[in-house]
């Protein structure tokens, strides 16, 4: 079902963007990013936040992580990750597929800065083996996100 209605989001929104299914699990950054053959920060990871008594999603580059202070700043509260559970129950689509389209239930979408590091970023699509290739800059205009920094710079590997 979550699939299916990433696909009907796509078909009814951007036509020409097309989700990409595979044989393999692409449920965690590192497994995405060797299957679509990109960068880590490549894979755009979505995030459900529990904002005071609200949940908001986050979409940012696969290797960057939350920074707290900053999250407490753009949102005036503080910010705590939703539980699994939960987070399938809104979204409609399970951990390790979740995105920004086709949601069960709507709600307010933010777009990390740290997204426009890359020309094309890689989000799931509604499950576990899916995604779609698409700029950043259409992400956010898809999905009505509003762009924030809330991310701490990826850690450079020595």
């Amino acid at each position: 079902m979550s699939l299916d209605s990433v696909k009907q989001f796509f078909n009814e929104h951007a036509a020409d963007i097309q989700v990409i299914e595979t044989t393999e699990s692409t449920a965690t950054v590192v497994l995405a990013a060797q299957v679509h053959q990109v960068e880590p920060g490549q894979i755009a990871k979505t995030l459900s936040l529990k904002v005071g008594d609200k949940v908001v999603l986050l979409v940012a580059r696969g290797d960057a992580r939350l920074d707290n202070k900053k999250l407490r700043t753009a949102f005036g509260t503080r910010v705590k990750m939703l539980d699994l559970e939960s987070t399938e129950a809104l979204t409609g689509h399970p951990v390790g597929g979740v995105c920004p389209f086709g949601l069960a239930t709507p709600l307010e979408i933010y777009c990390d800065l740290s997204l426009q590091d890359y020309d094309t970023v890689l989000p799931a699509a509604g499950s576990i083996n899916s995604a779609v290739r698409i700029t950043p800059q259409r992400l956010a205009e898809l999905t009505s996100a509003q762009w924030i920094d809330v991310t701490q710079p990826p850690q450079v590997q020595s």
